[in-house]
């Protein structure tokens, strides 16, 4: 009998794995414009450049999650459609309102549709971080965009100040703008802000968070926290910038600040990300333990 099942679900995979590509072909011909000019803006926008590795780091969360998703029978499932004229309805919005944002977000839907028309609800909901991982390759709307790139500019330059002051440096602040020693003037422009450092992070923590075997809520913490790690890391980088523009040329910082420094972020941004699962499993031995009776006599 369990060869038998095993057989079943292998049937059913083989079906619906060609269901898939079949439908990811119609895909790709359907939003091929979109993702020609998502594409073209991941190129030229430093700030979601990451958003091109999105896809891939999806495939490698897929593959992961191989040995649980043969153990899952799929089923087709009609609200697949329902979702999918909903996301077609979205990207006819963005068209004629021409909020690209709307038509991008529509195109994730659309996946999301077809994984739950052929796959069903069961696998769906298996796949739910995977198929939410998929929103970050799409940069954020305009509107968002400010909100956000303008108080982490200020965050940044108010972090950085109050670092610097703590090292023993004199250090008068005008906007975002710098004086360091009353000589050595450094501004704080909109791409020092550390939204591109911000959207690097978040994929990072998504990556690793889809693959641990932790509870759903420790994955959360993980992936939440790496917009404080973002905003540090970014100060760090200020700091050690404005550190190099008073003891060294300016040429060096500023290749420091463009090349060097955002490599040797993201290593002390994993390591962060690495005590932090360190204390949450901690935590959990903790609640473990503490249910046990005591055996003392």
């Amino acid at each position: 009998m369990g060869e038998a099942a095993d057989n079943t679900r292998r049937g059913g995979w083989s079906g619906t794995v060609g269901a898939i590509v079949a439908l990811l072909v119609v895909f790709l011909w359907a939003h091929w414009s979109t993702l020609v000019e998502l594409y073209c803006e991941w190129q030229i926008n430093d700030n979601y450049s990451v958003g091109q590795l999105v896809p891939l780091a999806a495939l490698y969360l897929l593959w992961s999650e191989r040995d649980r998703l043969r153990g899952l029978r799929p089923t087709t499932c009609w609200w697949g459609v329902l979702f999918l004229l909903f996301a077609q309805g979205a990207r006819t919005v963005g068209m004629v309102t021409l909020f690209e944002s709307g038509e991008r977000y529509a195109m994730v839907l659309t996946i999301v549709g077809i994984v739950l028309l052929v796959t069903g609800w069961q696998v769906t909901w298996r796949l739910k971080w995977l198929l939410g991982f998929l929103f970050l390759m799409v940069p954020l709307p305009g509107r968002i965009h400010a909100m956000i790139s303008g108080p982490l500019q200020g965050q940044a330059t108010g972090g950085a100040v109050f670092v610097l002051e703590l090292l023993g440096v004199t250090v008068d602040r005008s906007g975002h703008v710098i004086v360091l020693n009353d000589v050595t003037e450094l501004a704080v422009a909109e791409a020092c802000s550390g939204l591109r450092m911000l959207t690097a992070f978040v994929v990072v923590a998504c990556v690793l968070a889809g693959v641990v075997d932790r509870p759903f809520w420790q994955r959360c913490v993980v992936v939440f926290s790496s917009v404080p790690i973002a905003i540090v890391c970014n100060i760090i980088r200020l700091v050690a910038t404005a550190m190099l523009f008073m003891w060294f040329d300016g040429e060096l910082a500023e290749k420091f600040f463009h090349d060097f420094a955002g490599l040797t972020m993201m290593p002390i941004a994993v390591l962060m990300i690495a005590g932090e699962l360190w204390v949450l499993s901690r935590l959990e031995i903790v609640e473990e333990s503490a249910g046990q009776p005591s055996t003392a006599s």
